[in-house]
């Protein structure tokens, strides 16, 4: 049964980029933890498994990257489920090799778009949900690269720290409105064999305040948050 006295319970959770096998690990924690988990993918028959393994969860088809998608997507979300407090974005991909001759226009395109442009876009929506909530969160996934990119690396290390730009961007307007939200990174080598990792820290998020955690960086397998870079780094 769900455990009705976690911090995340009767909240409204979505999951970008849920069918993935983190997607899959958050959503089931969330829904353990007495979460309504709101689950968008944009594979019609990847979101059907993720149903199977989570049946509790309220599943959406949506191509992210494209805005009036988007806007439907909210639309629909609001419809059906009311608006949500938390969102976690896992869309993202990786390209790269070849050293610095290697980072093709192709690829960039391909990690602008997943990276950040579904990042830019599922945030602007839902910035209103996540600043009226009582318990707002926002987390993404990024990269140990970005603090020390390779050449190889670069395409994937620039939209990773793009994206964390923007997620502090998105935290610095939180604490101006003085919400109750709070925006964070979780910051991994790999995500494979620390999806449940992952999850269990989502969870943890209303747990705490939002001061404490608004605009830190998480690695997992680390207990305390780490600051953001300061501009000198």
């Amino acid at each position: 049964m769900p455990d009705t006295h976690a911090a995340v319970a009767g909240h409204t959770v979505l999951i970008a980029g849920a069918t993935s096998a983190a997607g899959i690990a958050a959503a089931t924690a969330l829904a353990a933890a007495g979460a309504r988990v709101v689950a968008v993918g944009s594979d019609a028959g990847r979101l059907e498994h993720l149903r199977e393994a989570v049946p509790e969860a309220g599943t959406h088809a949506c191509d992210l990257a494209s805005w009036p998608a988007v806007l439907e997507l909210v639309q629909a979300v609001h419809d059906q489920h009311g608006p949500i407090d938390g969102l976690l974005h896992l869309v993202g991909g990786w390209r790269g090799g070849g050293g610095l001759a290697g980072q093709s226009d192709e690829d960039w395109d391909f990690l602008h778009e997943r990276v950040l442009t579904t990042l830019r876009h599922t945030t602007r929506a839902f910035n209103n949900d996540l600043l009226a909530s009582t318990a707002g969160r926002l987390a993404i996934v990024s990269s140990v690269t970005v603090d020390n990119p390779a050449p190889g690396g670069a395409n994937y290390a620039a939209a990773k720290a793009a994206a964390e730009t923007w997620t502090r961007a998105v935290g610095n307007g939180f604490a101006k409105a003085e919400s109750a939200a709070a925006s964070v990174v979780f910051v991994v080598k790999t995500l494979e064999g620390l999806e449940n990792d992952l999850a269990d820290h989502v969870v943890d998020l209303w747990e705490q305040d939002a001061a404490s955690v608004n605009n830190t960086r998480i690695r997992l397998g680390e207990t305390a948050p780490v600051p953001p870079r300061s501009e000198s780094e």
